[in-house]
């Protein structure tokens, strides 16, 4: 079924009993959240509040939380499009009678494609106009007792290149609530609306802004996909859709507005105006730090005269967006070959956050073509901000990681085959370059034939400084001793160890709990590849030859967690016994 709006999908999700509604009254400050958070670590339902606190308007919860929901959402026919799509770009070339002929039912679903406008009596976000104190009604949802503020967690912001207004973005940037007039805005440096505010701010014009909370679960999709940039997201959702997306002009002379949003929330955004935003418990699994951001200042807020306000809860993996993440990879994959046509899949592990590691199956048809395809990937859009690549030219299941390592690491020769560039820029959110927006990159590969068997068992005896040996998969060995704080030179000090010895373990990472972290695959990418930044933390012997550092095994990681890095997100002790004390309430 093709979702129109965002009741049409939690009628459907109650008539599936795949919603829960809680009708006790519940504290929308960390309270909601932790509800949230056990019943998508069980897997449970989505969830509707109907009694929070503060608010007139019933709260939606975890309406992406499990693989079913989404399937339930998209359906399988966004993906075959995709597929429809980009098979086509072979058989419509050259664009013969015949092949137009056989394309023929693709073609009449592509004309299904864009945007229309319906009139004001046919759009229900028009029915409730605020202008004093608009935000004042909107539920204060606060995730983690060290925010900065309340947060709307499932904003879609969108907004127009200064002088270009068919040049759009939508995306979903996060939204600190300061008071019922101003907002935050999180913009980060590699995001559509951050460009826009950029060029904004070079014309010294405000940005008009329009902030679109609900509507069609495909348009909140669109916000969060890594589409090129030159794909809107507003004809992504109507693809996703298979339909038309319904618009309609906002009466005071805004952005054109989805005539079936939730809410509307329409202002500007100064230029050279900041004000602190955060901390922030993000997806990450830690808290942003508080830095300063942009102020969105409203006019006026839309909403329906039953709205329901959607929110997500982030923290560390998996959480919602994991689910929502999938969906969108699987989407896009197809398309990547035709921007990248040396890459035949492509793969980025939301349990690190993302932006921390990424993979491809790349095509290796002269010597060092997958650097080749390594560096294009680096220089696509949000992939750019790709802290770690790992290439392969096996055809594997990307998502399957020790699968791929196993793969990369049978191949790899540290001589040619790892690169670290340091001074690069990172994700707003990561900090392990200890410089907000800085730190390096790692390109890891491992193409052709096996050049070495992997050991699986560690026979190599004690290690200095270390007290927890414990192998993840072969070739990969995960260690624990001091604290950071405790010894720095741990990680200098276990590659010496290593390297004179007689058992090659390619790749050693150094953690605060090896036990823990090789409990599954999701604790060792959470906790391995957001604690390091390549350039000052992998060690290995190197020599120099002709400019380029050819590097010798063991590759040691130190992935420990270090001073300046911010702290995980872990829920407060007396909310946490709140809802032990209520939980039967909340489901009676």
């Amino acid at each position: 079924m093709i979702y129109q709006n965002l009741r049409q999908f939690i009628e459907a999700l109650r008539k599936e009993n795949h919603l829960k509604i809680i009708e006790a009254p519940v504290d929308p400050y960390l309270e909601l959240a932790e509800i949230h958070r056990r019943v998508i670590e069980e897997e449970g339902p989505a969830l509707l509040f109907t009694n929070v606190k503060g608010t007139p308007f019933p709260v939606a919860s975890n309406l992406f939380g499990t693989n079913r929901r989404v399937d339930m959402a998209f359906g399988p026919r966004p993906e075959q499009l995709m597929d429809a799509i980009v098979g086509a770009t072979k058989t419509l070339l050259p664009p013969t009678p015949k092949a137009l002929w056989n394309e023929r039912g693709l073609i009449k679903d592509m004309l299904k494609v864009g945007l229309k406008t319906v009139s004001h009596s046919e759009a229900p976000i028009l029915g409730v106009r605020r202008t004093e104190a608009p935000l004042a009604p909107l539920p204060r949802v606060t995730s983690w007792h060290e925010d900065g503020g309340p947060f709307i967690t499932l904003p879609l912001v969108y907004t127009e290149k200064p002088g270009h207004s068919k040049d759009h973005n939508l995306g979903m940037y996060r939204i600190q609530i300061y008071d019922d007039q101003t907002t935050g805005i999180h913009w980060q440096i590699h995001k559509g609306g951050g460009f826009h505010y950029h060029e904004a701010e070079l014309r010294n014009e405000p940005l008009p802004t329009t902030i679109i909370i609900g509507g069609p679960p495909a348009l909140i999709a669109s916000a969060i996909a890594p589409a090129p940039e030159n794909l809107p997201e507003l004809l992504l959702a109507s693809l996703i859709m298979g339909g038309k997306l319904p618009m309609t002009e906002d009466p005071l002379g805004g952005h054109r507005i989805p005539a079936e949003a939730e809410f509307a929330i329409s202002g500007y955004v100064p230029p050279h105006e900041r004000r602190p935003e955060g901390p922030f418990g993000d997806h990450f699994g830690y808290y942003s730090l508080q830095h300063d951001f942009p102020v969105f200042h409203v006019k006026h807020m839309y909403h329906r005269k039953d709205a329901i306000y959607p929110a997500t809860i982030v923290g560390k993996p998996r959480q919602e967006d994991y689910y929502l993440g999938e969906f969108l990879q699987r989407l896009l994959s197809p398309a990547y070959p035709l921007v990248m046509p040396s890459v035949k899949s492509l793969w980025a592990y939301a349990e690190t956050g993302v932006h921390a590691l990424a993979a491809a199956v790349v095509r290796e048809s002269y010597s060092r073509e997958a650097l080749v395809s390594g560096f294009t990937i680096l220089g696509q859009g949000q992939l750019s901000l790709t802290k770690f690549l790992m290439l392969t030219d096996r055809v594997i299941d990307l998502s399957d990681f020790n699968l791929l390592l196993e793969t990369i690491l049978e191949r790899f020769n540290p001589a040619r085959d790892l690169f670290i560039f340091n001074h690069t820029s990172h994700d707003t959110l990561d900090y392990t370059g200890r410089k907000l927006n800085h730190g390096s990159k790692a390109i890891l590969m491992g193409v052709g034939e096996p050049i070495r068997e992997l050991p699986r068992t560690y026979e190599g005896g004690d290690l200095p400084g270390i007290r927890e040996i414990k192998p993840y998969c072969g070739g990969c060995l995960v260690v624990s001793g001091a604290s950071f704080e405790q010894e720095p030179e741990l990680a200098a000090r276990v590659l010496e160890r290593l390297a004179a010895g007689e058992q090659e373990w390619p790749l050693v990472f150094i953690v605060d709990d090896a036990k823990e972290v090789v409990r599954s695959q999701a604790s060792f990418l959470w906790t391995v590849f957001t604690r390091f930044n390549p350039a000052t933390d992998m060690y290995a012997d190197s020599e120099v030859r002709l400019h380029h550092l050819n590097y010798k095994l063991p590759i040691v990681v130190d992935a420990r967690m270090k001073p300046g890095y911010p702290d995980e997100v872990l829920p407060r002790e007396d909310i946490v016994k709140l809802v032990d004390q209520r939980w039967t309430s909340y489901f009676a």
